[in-house]
């Protein structure tokens, strides 16, 4: 388990909370526009609404890939809080904070993460 000075996760969760609120502020704006165009598809001829379909499918998906990314601060968030933020969920080593640095929410360290991903 890795112990971070109680500044240093102050900024680690300073850090979280503001991309929270970002992906939160996305997430909103995203499920407005989605609500707004659901609300003019009146009159539209058959052509029109293939591409309405289309595009609000795609909106859909960016909206859930937004909640899927809110989740993932949230467990960063809750790792923080249990002492367990920076530690790899595989192997239990520490994640490099280069990498924390860069992917805040990540839960796996690179040789873990390059382990599942050549599963797939």
């Amino acid at each position: 388990m890795l112990v971070y000075p109680e500044t240093r996760t102050q900024d680690i969760r300073s850090a979280l909370i503001g991309r929270r609120e970002e992906l939160e502020a996305e997430y909103v704006a995203t499920v407005a526009e989605m609500t707004l165009a659901g609300v003019v598809d009146s009159g539209d001829d058959v052509a029109d609404l293939g591409n309405k379909a289309f595009t609000r499918e795609q909106e859909y998906v960016l909206a859930e890939s937004i909640r899927a990314r809110m989740d993932q601060v949230d467990r960063a968030l809750e790792r923080l809080d249990a002492g367990h933020y920076g530690t790899c969920e595989t192997c239990h080593g520490e994640i490099p904070v280069a990498r924390l640095a860069a992917f805040p929410s990540v839960t796996l360290c690179v040789a873990c993460k390059s382990r599942s991903e050549s599963r797939y």
